[in-house]
């Protein structure tokens, strides 16, 4: 199989797992009246999924160094659907959304680390960025897909329906992924020369620019993760403001926009890969990351304004806080020797998905605190600037990478 073909259907196979992904920062507007949750509430079962899944990635790249990246890959797939499934069907309030949902994450990181190790081992330097930015392009128009079709759904089928979507898409993802990797083959040095988990850490934790590189994706994880839960509540909140009230027309609206922003924010991934692999990855992480600290601190106070001009800074914000996703995995691929890939990959999910399992619930905390009641301009501006000023460390980590690299040439 082609090189292009097999990017492809691995693409294609990461749409189908995203949707479960968005699909409850979708119907958290819906939700949180249906299963009578407060903002904090809301924001945990976004956090239980968050929990879910930075162990999954981390057992996804333990078991990526033992077995293999195509097993685990697969192996994890069965999980996955089974997982979702079950989140469809029987969430049904806060307590069992929040355990169902972590489970269904639980399993979701087996079409993340494993696919991402297999990526490195098949393009050079010179692509690498380049495939590693449509891997998670794809993740990203599958984010903005989930959020489109449930605003369309939910307002005349229910929310049940568009949870059901997103597991049906998951299992068709695993199907495409099972054709795409049917004769794929392991590359023997990967598989076979690991190391002990513990001599793995003590080089991690020696590798100056491995540990920046982790670290600057750490806080890049608290913004992301917590603008792509709360994006579309906000959204929603917007088009009332406009409208005067929510009802079924502001919810389509809103969570439409968010959507939108996600399909858009495809680009900024491809172009963040396509950029680092021409223009340095420091530097396209750096300028990513200082755009979107920039939107998380002045977004929230934009409540009330025109729906326009926020739609396009929310486009703005998606863009940027996606586009250095693929470069932090780039730059962590290429600093690690290829037997440690996996267990760094690991590491830096749990410190990265560990701090953006919490960044969703601190929101809603600060939304309950200064909203006192219906959430205003003051509430959500406070609540946006928590996301922002717990990823500042981001670009100051991002500069001591770019100046160790810089060094070291």
């Amino acid at each position: 199989m082609s090189d292009a073909r097999w990017l492809v259907l691995l693409c294609a196979s990461r749409v189908g797992f995203s949707l479960i992904f968005t699909v409850y920062s979708a119907l958290l507007p819906v939700l949180i009246g249906a299963w009578q949750m407060s903002a904090a509430d809301a924001g945990l079962v976004q956090s239980g999924w968050h929990a879910g899944y930075l162990v999954s990635l981390f057992a996804a790249g333990l078991l990526t160094d033992r077995i293999g990246a195509r097993r685990t890959f697969l192996l994890m797939s069965v999980g996955a659907c089974v997982s979702a499934v079950m989140f469809a069907l029987f969430a049904t309030g806060f307590w069992s959304g929040l355990v169902l949902y972590l489970l269904a994450g639980l399993a979701a990181g087996g079409s993340y680390t494993p696919v991402l190790a297999m990526i490195a081992q098949r393009y050079g330097a010179a692509q690498r960025g380049t495939a590693m930015g449509w891997y998670l392009a794809a993740g990203s128009f599958g984010y903005g897909l989930s959020l489109i079709i449930s605003a369309a759904l939910a307002p005349w089928a229910g929310w049940r329906a568009a949870l059901a979507l997103s597991a049906a898409a998951t299992i068709v993802g695993a199907i495409i992924g099972w054709i795409a990797l049917r004769k794929y083959r392991e590359q023997k040095l990967h598989v076979s020369e690991h190391l002990p988990w513990l001599l793995s850490a003590r080089r991690l934790w020696q590798n100056t620019p491995a540990k920046l590189a982790i670290g600057g994706y750490s806080f890049h994880c608290w913004e992301l993760l917590g603008m792509w839960a709360w994006l579309p509540a906000f959204l929603v909140a917007a088009a009332a403001a406009q409208g005067g009230d929510f009802s079924g027309s502001t919810l389509a609206l809103g969570v439409g926009i968010a959507g939108l922003t996600h399909l858009v924010s495809v680009l900024g991934s491809i172009a963040g890969g396509t950029l680092s692999d021409r223009i340095g990855r420091t530097r396209v992480i750096l300028i990513m990351s200082c755009a979107s600290l920039a939107c998380s601190l002045s977004f929230g106070w934009m409540l009330g304004g025109a729906l326009w001009l926020i739609t396009a800074v929310a486009i703005l914000y998606n863009v940027t806080a996606i586009g250095d996703s693929s470069v932090f995995s780039t730059v962590l691929s290429e600093t690690v020797p290829p037997n440690q890939i996996g267990f760094a990959f690991s590491v830096r999910s749990v410190l990265g998905f560990g701090m953006g399992a919490i960044s969703p619930w601190v929101f809603g905390l600060v939304l309950d605190w200064s909203g006192q009641g219906e959430p205003g301009i003051q509430a959500w501006g406070l609540a946006w600037c928590s996301v922002g000023i717990g990823a500042l460390l981001g670009p100051l980590l991002t500069w001591r990478l770019h100046r160790h690299l810089a060094t070291c040439r």
